[in-house]
């Protein structure tokens, strides 16, 4: 794999998270509201960080807002039946606000996502080298033949061999490790300042998600890209992040630097997701520890701790009062009865 290294005037060397945040989400709500339902509010006041050339991480169960966080910060959500507040700061402009012209000017040049299935997000009757290629002349104002060249290179860069076959291929000829680096190809082809990748390795295999994560931490230190990482596997997120957003429920139950927060979880659904992996220094023949129940088992943020009837130590209050999100020394926690001591 040839380096991804960009000349400095474009992208000036950073220490990662140093500066004013590229990206302030604040308070950020999406309610979907269908005819005849009562409404459902699948984020409820997210808000976080996210400064040029560091990777802030958003992790947590299916179902938990993560996804729904990302459509709506890229302004990709349905136009109708959902309602969204709050705001998204992207270098003192407020996405949310933006017209859909102005917003389509933004993805691809400024901000771009490298979604969760290549299969369904490229378009299947469209070689690959034309859908890399129309990004580059939306956004740079390139012809089609001087495009291309730059098409290759990029799907070089990514690591797809034979890149100048690869352009005239369609996406079922390719693998699934090989649509998802176009789909980075894609993404990266105007070098934008913010990179949402959303569950980037589900569906790959074990080899290929190591390969993919490595392009994208390469990304990152050599051109100061800012990435937010969704994802639900926290070996993704432990090699990879600088700062960690655990959701729970439409909400930030637990924020920290990631050697922090791994070492001394606070939160029970934190330390509960660690408890579940599978680890090489456990003793013989010790069984895991899963989180008892699903998602849909939980109490209206409201009035209770949403994570309390999954809870392996709630007391109660948890089922009588919502806790607020308290920050501490660069830690942000909400419980009422936090975790102690180290794992």
């Amino acid at each position: 794999m040839t380096s991804m290294s960009a000349s400095p005037s474009t992208h000036p060397s950073v220490h990662p998270g140093a500066g004013e945040p590229l990206l302030s989400v604040r308070d950020l709500r999406v309610t979907f509201q269908r005819q005849g339902q009562e409404p459902f509010e699948a984020v409820q006041g997210v808000s976080f960080d996210v400064r040029p050339g560091q990777t802030v991480g958003l992790v947590g169960e299916s179902g938990c807002g993560k996804s729904v966080t990302s459509l709506a910060i890229m302004g990709l959500l349905p136009k109708h039946g959902n309602h969204v507040s709050g705001t998204v700061d992207y270098e003192g402009t407020n996405l949310l606000t933006l017209s859909d012209q102005e917003m389509r000017d933004k993805r691809g040049k400024d901000i771009a996502m490298v979604f969760q299935d290549p299969l369904s997000s490229l378009n299947p009757v469209v070689p690959i080298g034309i859908q890399v290629t129309e990004v580059l002349e939306r956004h740079r104002g390139l012809s089609r033949k001087a495009a291309t060249p730059v098409a290759r290179d990029l799907l070089d860069r990514v690591g797809i061999p034979d890149p100048d076959r690869r352009l005239k291929d369609y996406p079922h000829q390719l693998s699934g490790g090989m649509r998802q680096r176009a789909l980075i190809a894609i993404a990266l082809a105007c070098k934008p300042r913010l990179l949402i990748a959303d569950e980037p390795t589900t569906a790959l295999d074990v080899t290929i998600q190591a390969q993919i994560l490595a392009l994208l931490k390469e990304l990152v230190q050599d051109t100061g890209t800012a990435l937010v990482m969704i994802t639900h596997d926290l070996g993704v997120i432990a090699g990879l992040c600088d700062e960690v957003n655990v959701l729970y429920g439409g909400r930030i139950v637990e924020r920290g630097e990631r050697h922090e927060l791994f070492a001394q979880p606070r939160h029970p659904y934190t330390h509960g997701l660690l408890a579940s992996i599978p680890r090489l220094d456990a003793p013989r023949g010790q069984r895991l520890q899963p989180i008892p129940g699903s998602v849909s088992d939980n109490l209206p943020w409201t009035h209770a701790c949403a994570f309390a009837p999954r809870c392996s130590q709630p007391i109660e209050v948890c089922t009588q009062v919502m806790p607020e999100l308290e920050e501490q020394h660069g830690r942000a926690l909400r419980c009422h009865n936090p975790v102690e001591g180290h794992r």
